[in-house]
């Protein structure tokens, strides 16, 4: 019991000595965020390239779990699945009979079958079952795959996720809705398909999700030293870094060609994690972009924008037009913003805007649906859309922000009449659950062509406090004085 406690509380220490194995440092990060009781912990997905040993992983977890996990009464249950019946017995499933015989005391405590582990003092209560579905399974009957296991300690090893339609994740949360004193939902897989549930995870359940990528990039210095350098080099000198068979299996990210998404997850993540210095964007204009709610569950949004800069956006909920004129006017006094773009599409916004004006100030109204400035694009929308698609792929720099995340990955173009055309914002709503309200409101910054600030600004701005360039700085926040 002794060692058994030990391993509980030590999870590196039961793969070093049960398995006789080193885990790689992302194979470390992973097992210690599966032994975590921190429910930012709870759902981990592994984003993987081509042969880095995710499989591996997710035996050394489930083989702890079923090891450690329980109590008097109160046995561990785990359930396995993978995109076929086929590929969960002849991957993952043989995986764990493998590494079982490297260990005496998981050979002595429990027994593997072709369809089932379990404890041997304890077959009915304690075990992990291998779960299928048909290949011609519809996606009620797929999601139905991990129904049925309820205990105080549950877990849900789903292997090859990339292709796996996302309805799974339904039956799982089943396990994870009664509170279970652990309870895990671990996926792994490679990042080929914006259908499955690891795109999901990536994008629309972001905020749900622990994602680990695991790239064999060889200018990563995180990278899994089981991807042979060399091969990886030379495989994109041939193909490129934008192949989508480089982008999924080499450097562990989602394909952007497969299908007309105007953003991918990696360069949407490439702009939250760059940090830029002030002089990169303290020339250019300050905008607010705000996009006012047409229906109650949408957010009016108030975002900031400096060149090469967005920074923390406001999200307003339930105000009078002549509320919301308030808090943009304060906004501009505050920050000193030069532009103001509200959307006025529908009428909405028009009683900001007017508000506004009677203030004294002069925003500028636009309309989503009118003609745009250059005729690739098909309206006024699609044009500030594609436009801070490619600030976002120059170097633009965004806050971290869940949500927004999930926004701008989501959205595709087609071409109509010759024009690039975005998808209907109630397309992208029915989607996602909610309103592209925050992507909206920065898009609007792209109304007008960027311009440097007026001589006058500049002047005002001289003797600032401190610098922008903070990744914390938050020009809405108005407990602070502004520091720009």
């Amino acid at each position: 019991m002794s060692k058994l406690k030990r391993y509980r509380e030590n999870i590196l220490q039961f793969v070093q000595e049960e398995f006789q194995a080193t885990p790689d440092k992302w194979q470390e990060l992973g097992l210690l965020a599966f032994a975590s009781d921190d429910p930012k912990m709870f759902r981990i997905s592994l984003q993987a390239c081509a042969g880095p040993g995710k499989s591996t992983l997710l035996c050394w977890c489930g083989w702890w779990f079923l090891l450690v996990m329980g109590d008097v009464g109160e046995h561990p249950k785990a359930a396995a699945v993978s995109i076929t019946s086929d590929n969960l017995k002849d991957n993952l499933w043989s995986e764990m009979s493998k590494w079982q015989s490297r260990s005496t005391l998981l050979m002595q405590a429990f027994e593997w079958t072709q369809t089932r582990i379990y404890a041997k003092d304890h077959p009915n209560t304690w075990f992990m079952a291998a779960r299928g579905f048909a290949q011609t399974a519809d996606t009620e009957a797929i999601g139905r795959t991990l129904s049925g296991l309820h205990s105080k300690y549950v877990l849900y090893l789903i292997d090859e996720s990339g292709d796996i339609p996302p309805s799974i994740i339904k039956s799982a949360e089943q396990g994870l809705s009664t509170k279970p004193i652990f309870g895990k939902i671990l996926q792994a897989g490679n990042p080929t398909s914006h259908d499955g549930m690891l795109y999901a995870a990536a994008t629309v359940l972001r905020d749900q999700w622990h994602i680990i990528r695991i790239t064999g990039d060889p200018d990563d210095v995180n990278r899994s030293p089981r991807i042979d350098i060399e091969w990886a080099r030379a495989q994109i000198k041939q193909y490129g870094r934008d192949n989508p068979w480089v982008k999924a299996f080499i450097l562990g990210e989602f394909p952007d060609s497969a299908i007309n998404t105007l953003l991918s997850l990696s360069e949407i993540e490439a702009a939250i994690n760059r940090q830029i210095h002030e002089t990169s964007y303290n020339w250019a204009q300050k905008r607010l972009g705000v996009d006012c709610a047409r229906f109650g569950a949408d957010d009016t949004v108030i975002f900031p924008r400096q060149g090469l800069r967005a920074f923390k956006p406001l999200v307003l909920k339930g105000l009078r037009s002549n509320e919301v004129a308030a808090r943009v006017a304060h906004s501009k006094n505050k920050w000193k913003s030069e532009m103001e773009f509200v959307d006025g599409t529908g009428g909405y916004g028009s009683g900001v805007v007017d508000a506004l004006l009677q203030a004294g100030h002069s925003p500028t109204e636009v309309n989503f649906s009118s003609k745009s400035p250059d005729p690739k694009y098909f309206n006024m929308r699609s044009y500030m859309w594609f436009m801070m698609a490619e600030w976002i792929k120059r170097g633009g720099s965004l806050p971290n922000d869940a949500r927004l995340i999930k926004e701008l990955a989501s959205p595709q173009y087609s071409f109509h009449n010759g024009k690039f055309r975005l998808e209907e914002k109630e397309q992208i709503k029915k989607r996602l659950g909610f309103s592209c309200d925050l992507s909206d409101a920065l898009c609007l910054t792209w109304a007008m062509p960027e311009y440097a600030r007026t001589d006058d600004m500049k002047l005002a701005q001289v003797g600032s406090a401190h610098s922008t360039s903070k990744v914390e700085y938050d020009p809405m926040d108005f407990n602070k004085e502004s520091s720009n």
